[in-house]
């Protein structure tokens, strides 16, 4: 570590410098920024965090300074806050004290006097920015108008006496008949009236003064209190300002929304005895061992950036995301072009079902199950649909395009770099439905198929395909009208870790963009199912995906960070960064897998200090975070019925003209939805058994083919001609083909693979 710089006075009671702060038995004393201004002593990890985070303040007026050595040094105030701090050498340390001592007596004096002026007019307070003269003078006038209205006020209990006095010798003077005592009345008549009018004179002069000196300083008050008014309003914006900015910091640096206190970190008996309980809160942080630090934060960018954006000829309102307007605005222009092509009658759309049979209540016997078990085969021990969904993995696999709507706004895009961007928000929706749906899927027979057509709804098709049953391995390939095809073949690993099983899967997933050609591939990151043994099942993602345009070397990198008890991110946060082909960052991806999405454009840049493990993070600023994807809401009742999004509700549904092998037709499926978990047991296990019974005289075929060099060469042109058949299922169709059709020609082929095999 370099040697800190010695303190820098500055202009005004500023003063600046480097200093050790205590923070906690493990890390010792950590090296700070701190600036001693206006009686406050405030602290910051290094000197660019002055104008956006500060670590913590302390009020000098009524703290206490206490020196320890020759370099260390306390500042408490009372109990609430302490710092412990060491500087580097005696002098450096004895700057800092006279420094502290001054501050420390002006901050006394200041709130004494703003005391004293409180006590005497609390009403009125002192204009900013004026000394003591300008605090005399206001006094000074508020004593002399306290008189004007004392003298207000004494007139006006004379006028009242004498008024009663003069109203009374009326009445007496009204009552006495003409005689000797009429002219002794008429002069008290008298005397009192001259009275009432001196009183009235006075009374008079007094309010014409009273006026004058009002008049004289209310506009220079109203001035002040305008003053006073600008300043509160300024006041009130920057700290709204600071807000924002302080809570947009907090979510790019740990977690994208606000922290759930459920998460917040539990006081540690091995924590300092030194540190005050408020010390940083990044310091007493404690992760698991799978967790990471950030590795970038973001803040938002300059004003003139949103003000240039508007005429910006490259387009940022494009690369910040095409809006539903715009896009609602080319759907419109391509529905009125003479030229797209218009169906010639309008068919209805299909209505799905909405609900399906809620899920049963059945006890389950594990004793019942290991009972069964004794002396069977690992590979032969039927588990029960208990632990299932009525959905197969094909059906699971299908559901990756629930979110579709995104490839069809980035196959829009002009820029390979925004089409990224949806792409990647594409990759995380994937999960959003895994969070409550802790049932195992059917595992797929063999040969077994899954076809999604969802042209006339949704503008696409996809076909899954069992291809391996061991090692499991299902085919996945999706196109749309909207200029996109999507492929995926995936193959799971799992390792039991004893309280949770991790599943792999391996195999990559590719889309490619017809207008622009580029092509995107990525994999899958890792399922955890927690609490196998005891608790309730939970899901956990987590991992890194790459996602990489091979046509233009563009990358975003995300990163899905695994649940950690003692972290303050949100719960299922991802984040990533998209960058070009020369590494440069463009956007910025933030959120969580179950919940949304947002992205930014990244305007600037650079590099801050090395974090806690001594990895650079990069502080990004960008533009105003826009939301690219959120999770639609479950249906109602959802959680009786397996937790099933709106798609997956449809998936198992009977469908006229499927192919034999589609998972529609798989029996012990079809009857665990109706709630026959008995019947569902039985089939499952018959099911199982011929499957072992297939594989076992396929061996026995391939050993035979393998010792004749014949029937080998027959094997091996069936498995061409049936590569050839299958192949056709795959090949682009007219989009007025229908879909009993497409679900024809799919079951001419198997039975045209039937023919050929038999022969």
């Amino acid at each position: 570590m370099s040697e800190p710089k010695p303190p820098t006075p500055t202009g005004g009671d500023t003063y600046k410098g480097w200093l050790f702060k205590w923070t906690n038995y493990i890390k010792g004393y950590q090296r700070r920024w701190f600036v001693l201004s206006n009686g406050l002593l405030s602290y910051y990890r290094t000197q660019a965090e002055m104008g956006h985070t500060c670590r913590g303040t302390i009020n000098l007026a009524t703290a206490n300074i206490a020196v320890e050595d020759s370099c260390n040094f306390v500042i408490s105030n009372g109990g609430a806050q302490t710092y412990h701090l060491k500087a580097n050498s005696e002098v450096e340390r004895q700057r800092w004290i006279t420094a502290l001592e001054l501050a420390k007596a002006k901050a006394v004096h200041m709130q004494a006097e703003s005391d004293d002026s409180g006590d005497e007019c609390p009403a009125v307070p002192p204009t900013p920015g004026q000394g003591g003269g300008r605090n005399s003078e206001v006094q000074s006038t508020l004593r002399t108008l306290n008189s004007k209205v004392e003298d207000l006020n004494t007139c006006n209990d004379l006028i009242v006496k004498h008024g009663s006095a003069l109203q009374r010798s009326l009445s007496e003077l009204e009552g006495i008949r003409a005689g000797g005592d009429m002219g002794e009345k008429i002069r008290q008549v008298t005397e009192r009236a001259t009275l009432f009018r001196i009183t009235s004179n006075a009374m008079i002069n007094a309010c014409r003064d009273f006026l004058s000196l009002a008049q004289s300083h209310s506009k220079r008050w109203q001035k002040a209190l305008q003053v006073e008014r600008d300043q509160r309003i300024r006041l009130e914006e920057t700290l709204e300002q600071l807000a924002k900015q302080h809570n947009h910091l907090e979510r790019a640096f740990r977690g994208a929304t606000v922290l759930p206190p459920s998460f917040s970190n539990p006081s540690l008996g091995g924590a300092s005895g030194k540190g005050d309980a408020s010390d940083e809160d990044d310091e007493n942080e404690f992760f698991d061992a799978m967790e990471d630090p950030a590795e970038f934060i973001t803040v938002p960018a300059d004003p003139k950036y949103h003000r240039r954006s508007g005429s910006n000829v490259s387009g940022l309102s494009n690369e910040t995301g095409m809006d539903d307007q715009s896009v609602n605005f080319d759907e419109l222009s391509l529905a009125s072009n003479p030229e797209s092509p218009q169906p010639l009658e309008l068919e209805p759309v299909r209505q799905r079902r909405t609900r399906i049979p809620d899920k049963p209540n059945y006890y389950l016997n594990l004793w019942s199950i290991m009972k069964n078990c004794i002396g069977k085969e690992l590979s032969k021990i039927p588990m029960p649909v208990n632990f299932n969904e009525p959905l197969s993995m094909l059906q699971r696999l299908s559901e990756d395009l629930e979110y579709y709507e995104l490839l069809d706004k980035g196959a829009k895009c002009q820029s390979s770099l925004e089409q990224m961007c949806y792409v990647a928000a594409f990759t995380v929706s994937s999960y959003s439905t895994t969070v409550h749906r802790t049932g195992k899927p059917f595992n797929p027979l063999l040969g077994e198929t899954f076809e999604l057509d969802r042209l006339k709804d949704c503008g696409y098709r996809s076909l899954c395909e069992q291809v391996s049953h061991h090692p499991p391995a299902a085919a996945h390939h999706a196109m749309s009208e909207k200029g996109w095809s999507l492929r995926q073949e995936i193959t799971l690993a799992s390792k039991f870790r004893g309280k949770y099983l991790s599943i792999m899967p391996l195999g990559s997933i590719q889309c490619i963009f017809e207008k622009s050609n580029n092509h995107y591939s990525w994999k899958k990151v890792t399922t955890t199912v927690h609490n196998i043994i005891v608790g309730k099942l939970w899901i956990d993602q987590s991992g890194e995906i790459d996602v990489v345009n091979h046509k233009t070397g563009d990358r975003c990198h995300l990163k899905f960070a695994p649940y950690s008890y003692f972290s303050r991110d949100v719960p299922r946060k991802v984040t990533g960064v998209v960058t070009d082909k020369d590494g440069k960052a463009h956007y910025v991806l933030s959120g969580t897998w179950d919940e949304k999405m947002e992205f930014s454009r990244i305007m600037q840049s650079s590099k801050g200090e090395n974090g806690t493990e001594g990895k650079q993070r990069t502080v990004y600023q960008t533009l105003k975070a826009k939301e690219i994807w959120k999770k639609n809401p479950l249906p109602d009742g959802a959680e009786n019925m397996y937790y099933f999004s709106t798609l997956a509700l449809t998936l198992n549904e009977p469908e006229d003209g499927v192919a034999p092998t589609d998972s529609r037709r798989r029996p012990d499926q079809r009857l665990m939805e109706d709630g026959r978990w008995d019947e569902a047991n039985a089939e499952k296990q018959r099911l199982e058994e011929k499957q072992r019974t297939n594989r076992r005289e396929r061996e026995r075929e391939a050993v035979k083919a393998a010792s004749s060099p014949e029937e080998g060469k027959k094997k091996r042109r069936w498995e061409r001609k049936k590569r050839c058949c299958l192949s056709l299922v795959f090949l682009p169709c007219n989009v007025s083909l229908s879909i009993h059709l497409l679900s024809t020609l799919s079951v001419l082929v198997y039975f045209v693979c039937l023919s050929l095999s038999q022969h």
